[in-house]
């Protein structure tokens, strides 16, 4: 039953997985407390976030698709420039979609941009949904400033932070860039306290920490370890950075004379199961699994180390072997080293042989077992959604 009077709740994110799945429980929550929820995502994803209850609104976006990553291009300001064109195009069809349907609140993933500028021109409490890190105090002088210094000082990075300054202040909004995307009034944060660098300098006042957001996930499907299987590995690189044949061959030498694990190889899309040669009989080939699922089930992960497959698996209390490959993925895969829960074995490294040594290490220690089963108790008492769904009605406008 809701706690307040029920609202209507207005949900913004980007086509990504990443970005998507952390929110989609506690927009579920919030649809089953009897709340109106909306939810403006490209088509891409639009049934998964159908799924959940919510009302979807649909927007055509200019980003890159999951299917070439490349396209993200290789330098900071790559991204950086996307993202801001995005918002601009999509800013008009947000403002046309919302435009008799006015929120009580908006909720905004992290590269949301128009989300905010709506917000401040409705006049609505704005809440962000942090999948990932956040900032900490001093986080500018240690990361933001060596970072986007150099940028700042370049033609290209000039002329990205006047159009985005221009942009802001064209929607009312006197801020500097850096400041708006990264520094929101307030923010719940959907990974466990433990991923994230320097907790103890986050400031608590303006983020707060649920946890894994997860629920019943039935709907993706069930998995059950098969008779026999006395050890069970998952080798998942998630939704994007699939491409990675050599990778997984890699894995079926590593393992394919270890018949007493059952060895779970998410493939994605983009690679055929025959690219990867004879493959044992113990090994699962998918090009995609209920993760959650196999993970209340595995004995060992390896993980590209993204947001949502380091809390999954701090949240089960699976040992990771992280291979991580893009932007978050290696901060993670050096927190989850350092908490005593993962090997960080970089891509480069991540031969037949080392992978079958991290994978084994971690499955034979018994300090390393007792220190993930340590975090999943954390992660488990830090809320998770339903007291993301509570701080979220604590944000609605008083009635």
């Amino acid at each position: 039953m809701p706690t307040r009077k029920p609202a209507h709740i207005a949900m913004f994110s980007i086509a990504a997985h990443g970005h998507v799945n952390p929110s989609l429980e506690v927009i579920r929550e919030l649809v089953a407390r009897g709340h109106r929820v909306t939810y403006a995502v490209p088509p891409a994803l639009a049934d998964l976030v159908a799924a959940t209850g919510a009302e979807v609104k649909a927007w055509h976006s200019t980003l890159p698709t999951g299917d070439r990553p490349e396209e993200w291009g290789s330098e900071t300001i790559d991204y950086l420039e996307l993202f801001l064109a995005d918002a601009v195009q999509a800013l008009p069809q947000l403002s046309a979609a919302y435009q008799d349907d006015r929120p009580d609140l908006v909720l905004a993933d992290i590269t949301a941009y128009p989300a905010r500028v709506l917000a401040h021109r409705w006049q609505v409490p704005f809440l962000q949904l942090s999948p990932n890190l956040v900032a900490w105090e001093g986080y500018e002088e240690e990361v933001g400033k060596p970072m986007m210094d150099p940028i700042r000082a370049t033609e290209r990075g000039a002329a990205y932070y006047a159009r985005f300054t221009q942009w802001l202040s064209d929607n009312g909004l006197e801020m500097d860039p850096d400041h708006f995307s990264g520094r929101p009034d307030h923010s719940l944060v959907l990974i466990p306290r433990a991923l994230q660098p320097h907790a103890d300098r986050v400031d608590p006042g303006r983020y707060t920490f649920v946890g894994a957001c997860q629920g019943d996930r039935s709907a993706q499907g069930t998995w059950t370890r098969p008779a026999g299987a006395e050890k069970v590995l998952l080798v998942s690189l998630g939704s994007t950075w699939t491409r990675q044949p050599e990778f997984y061959r890699a894995c079926v030498e590593a393992f394919r004379d270890l018949p007493d694990w059952h060895v779970v190889l998410q493939i994605g899309r983009h690679v055929r199961p025959e690219e990867l040669g004879q493959v044992p009989a113990h090994f699962e080939v998918r090009s995609w699994v209920p993760q959650l699922a196999v993970l209340k089930e595995a004995d060992v992960f390896v993980t590209h180390a993204g947001a949502g497959g380091s809390q999954e698996g701090l949240a089960t209390a699976t040992p990771m072997v992280a291979v991580p490959q893009a932007v978050d993925q290696f901060g993670n895969a050096a927190v989850l080293q350092e908490l005593g829960v993962a090997r960080h074995l970089p891509k480069e490294e991540a031969t037949a042989a080392a992978l079958r040594e991290a994978v084994l290490a971690l499955a034979g220690d018994p300090e390393v077992a007792a220190r993930a089963r340590e975090l999943a108790a954390q992660v488990q008492s830090e809320g998770g959604t339903r007291r993301a769904a509570d701080l979220v009605e604590q944000r609605l406008p008083r009635v």
